[in-house]
């Protein structure tokens, strides 16, 4: 990977994200990532980290092996007939970004028959903490392996089937929306029971931290975690009951469901 150059065209929060996550790492050289916006000086600070940083989405792919297109679904299109002349089969991989375009689709704006990804990284990216869901088309296994080594640098990345790509996005993407609200949540009944918000922030971070960390280590399931903490007669089963009476679970479940059918649409 170390000779692979990359490009992320359209460096907003997200590209930005990944820019900065590739920048923290040691598999690519800075000199190797370019980054693009139309207002460059909105990433002027990737450049004094070691990429590079233009406003030509044309020079950015000459100069690059991977193409990464991070803009809206309604962009990707503009971009790729800006861009598809500088592409050349046997060079270049494109990945896209954009929620609810298939590969073929994508396949199909292209007029080249070059290897095709779909990937849905979140935005902690930038911290290398990632979650990223990769499908693919017309890729060889190195190729699929050089792609998911890329998100591998900015945190974990998985290979999935592309009908679960919009599930992906909810679950890993807007997840992470759904996550800082129940994070906000419990700073915020923190505080009411005594704490100052900073102090109630360290300790709900580093619980929600330490949790998630020892699902992926013990590789339990939560209810077993749970009860390890659940004495009976306890506070910690008095307050989950409660949550539950409140509906707790059914409205965390609820809303990943409105947001599926929402990206159905």
């Amino acid at each position: 990977m170390k000779n692979q150059k990359i490009c992320v065209i359209g460096c907003g929060n997200l590209g930005r994200s990944i820019v900065k996550g590739l920048l923290n790492n040691d598999v690519f050289s800075p000199s190797h990532v370019t980054a693009t916006r139309r207002n460059i000086d909105l990433i002027a600070d990737l450049a004094t980290e070691g990429a590079t940083v233009t406003s030509d989405n044309c020079e950015a792919v000459k100069n690059s092996n991977i193409i990464l297109i991070a803009v809206k679904p309604y962009n990707v299109g503009k971009i790729i007939k800006e861009i598809k002349g500088e592409i050349i089969e046997g060079k270049h991989v494109l990945v896209s970004l954009a929620t609810g375009l298939t590969t073929e689709e994508i396949s199909e704006m292209l007029d080249h028959k070059i290897p095709v990804f779909r990937a849905m990284p979140n935005i902690a990216a930038n911290i290398s903490e990632s979650t990223t869901c990769i499908c693919s088309k017309n890729a060889s296994q190195a190729e699929t392996k050089n792609i998911k080594a890329v998100f591998d640098c900015v945190g974990e990345s998985l290979i999935i089937n592309e009908e679960l790509m919009e599930a992906a996005t909810i679950l890993g993407a807007c997840g992470i929306a759904f996550v800082f609200r129940f994070i906000r949540a419990m700073i915020q009944g923190g505080i009411q029971i005594g704490f100052d918000a900073n102090t109630a922030k360290q300790i709900v971070s580093q619980t929600v931290k330490g949790a998630a960390e020892m699902l992926q280590i013990n590789n339990d399931h939560p209810e077993s975690e749970i009860d390890k903490v659940t004495t009976p007669k306890g506070c910690t089963i008095v307050g989950l009951n409660e949550m539950e009476h409140q509906g707790f679970s059914s409205a965390l479940i609820k809303g990943i469901v409105t947001s599926f059918q929402k990206i159905e649409k």
